[in-house]
């Protein structure tokens, strides 16, 4: 089966292209690099010994989109990855937002209802949630005013699908409302490969201990929380690109319940920042310097997922912890200092 990966050379994409290629599945990637690199089709090929078909291709130009599905109209299965994700920049730069996870999902699915197999999974978020009134966070909780236009477009993002498979005789999708994804593959021939300044937590830890970076800022220490950090649920990438698989294997086998599927990814566990420090201190040796910073806007309290729909229903459980993650993010920071050295 010939199933279709749209920003298959991010961090995501890619450990999800090297669990479907292992599973047996000819996998194409379409990605802009604008947010990767072609390294990590090497990194892939070394992994499973298969080079996937990649088109350098942006989904936002609708024509050139057009005219690859026509070139590639026997695809199975997508698997919606392409999209703008840091939470501060979407806030500071809302219409690039906007524009890019948007325009980008209207013309995807514009093709996808034109295909034989229209199976579809879209990376969603726990942003979707917003600041949920009772933790964990389960699939049945309202979703909330968005707190940032990065997650303002998660919403839109499933509302779209869902208006759109309601009048689509054949359409199927879930999405897969992730929590926080972490790690690196355990070859660590794939990993997060931040471009400029790391937006999320973890690489900016890895780069802080390698001395990339000054300092870390952990934004706000008055939050109501133990130690007064944010919490998050953080789940290794590789647990988090096998759920993929089952999710589409899910479509694909129509043990769906009905057209649209929503599952939260996530351990189910909330760390807070400061434990996540502490934790990376542990298990790597490394210590790691690092300060106070003001709240940063669009930040959420906490968020930790109810697991039980995508345990029953899915069939699928995570299967590293906290510290299994930091230990291979660390791993694949020292890999890429390594290659950079050489």
């Amino acid at each position: 089966m010939k199933i279709l990966v749209t920003g298959g050379l991010g961090f995501i994409g890619s450990h999800t292209v090297v669990a479907l290629i292992e599973k047996g599945y000819e996998v194409l990637i379409i990605d802009n690099l604008s947010n990767s690199s072609l390294s990590v089709l090497e990194g892939i090929t070394r992994i499973t010994s298969v080079t996937p078909h990649f088109t350098k291709l942006d989904i936002r130009d609708k024509i050139v989109l057009r005219e690859y599905f026509e070139k590639h109209n026997d695809i199975n299965g997508i698997i919606h990855f392409a999209a703008s994700k840091a939470v501060g920049e979407s806030v500071e730069n809302p219409l690039l937002y906007y524009e890019n996870n948007i325009n980008s999902l209207v013309y995807l699915m514009q093709e996808l209802k034109q295909l034989e197999h229209q199976n579809f999974i879209f990376s969603s978020s726990c942003t979707v949630y917003g600041q949920a009134e009772k933790l964990p966070v389960s699939e049945d909780a309202p979703v909330q005013p968005a707190e940032s236009p990065y997650g303002n477009t998660k919403q839109i993002g499933e509302e779209i699908i869902r208006d759109t498979t309601q009048i689509s005789p054949g359409m199927k999708a879930i999405a897969l409302r992730y929590f926080n994804p972490i790690g690196a593959h355990p070859t660590t021939e794939i990993g997060e490969l931040p471009i400029g300044v790391p937006q999320n937590l973890i690489p900016f830890i890895t780069q802080t201990a390698i001395g990339k970076r000054e300092k870390l800022s952990v934004f706000g220490n008055d939050y109501p929380t133990e130690d007064g950090t944010c919490i998050r649920d953080y789940i290794h990438v590789v647990d988090l690109a096998e759920a993929h698989v089952v999710a589409l294997e899910r479509l694909i086998n129509s043990k769906n319940k009905t057209a649209f599927e929503v599952f939260n990814l996530g351990t189910g566990q909330g760390n807070s920042v400061l434990e996540v420090i502490q934790c990376f201190e542990k298990v790597t040796g490394q210590e790691l310097a690092w300060e106070f910073a003001d709240r940063r806007e669009g930040d959420v309290v906490a968020a930790y997922a109810e697991t039980t729909k995508a345990n029953q229903d899915l069939g699928w459980k995570t299967k590293y912890t906290l510290a299994d993650a930091l230990k291979s993010a660390w791993q694949w920071e020292l890999k890429l200092k390594n290659q950079n050295n050489s």
